[in-house]
């Protein structure tokens, strides 16, 4: 290969991106392509999200889709998922010492239940309090839950993972996953031009 010649995109990693975007979501939520990192795979895309009720962010988060051909140490194949998750708790949320098995279980439970094949899984449930000192003394204490993730999906189809990412956005946000048997309304369209919310 020479200088400038461009890697092509391996047919597998390009199926594999598309799906990202076939998955369809709640109204609460709103997808939009983001830049994805460059120097953890040879290919890579990446989604972000938010989580609305009416106009208030209750919860935002990424979801980075990696994809080696050789795989790398870990990943148990040649895809990677890592998730990003971070929305605002109450106090009394972020102060129960079972936040974090329970938050894990949030996600391992939404890609079982969205039939999302995987393994390796590992990541780390984070609480955190800001308060304001000296001219921000004033503003309120704000406590929040960060989740970090990420698995090997055993499958090209990433649609069944978008939608349990999106899933476990919505618990964090406090909003509860819908049932098995009700579907959820067509999504209102926000003015943002990258949004892709089918």
């Amino acid at each position: 290969m020479t200088i400038g010649d461009a890697t092509p995109v391996p047919a597998a990693f390009r199926r594999a991106a598309e799906s990202l975007r076939r998955t369809t979501v709640r109204p609460e939520i709103e997808l939009e392509d983001i830049p994805a990192p460059q120097r953890l795979a040879p290919f890579s895309a990446a989604i972000g999200a938010s989580v609305y009720r009416e106009d208030d962010e209750l919860a935002v988060g990424r979801l980075i889709l990696l994809f080696d051909p050789d795989g790398q140490r870990g990943w148990e194949g040649p895809f990677r998922l890592v998730a990003y998750v971070r929305a605002d708790m109450e106090p009394e949320i972020t102060s129960d010492p079972l936040l974090g098995p329970v938050a894990w279980s949030w996600l391992t439970d939404a890609l079982d239940a969205h039939a999302a094949g995987y393994s390796a899984a590992g990541g780390t449930v984070t609480r955190a309090v800001s308060e304001g000192f000296g001219n921000k003394a004033e503003d309120p204490v704000t406590t929040e839950l960060e989740l970090r993730a990420s698995w090997s999906p055993r499958e090209e189809d990433m649609s069944g993972h978008v939608a349990a990412w999106c899933d476990l956005m919505c618990l964090a946000a406090g909003i509860p996953p819908l049932p098995p048997d009700v579907a959820s309304l067509p999504p209102r369209r926000r003015e943002d031009p990258e949004s892709f919310r089918q």
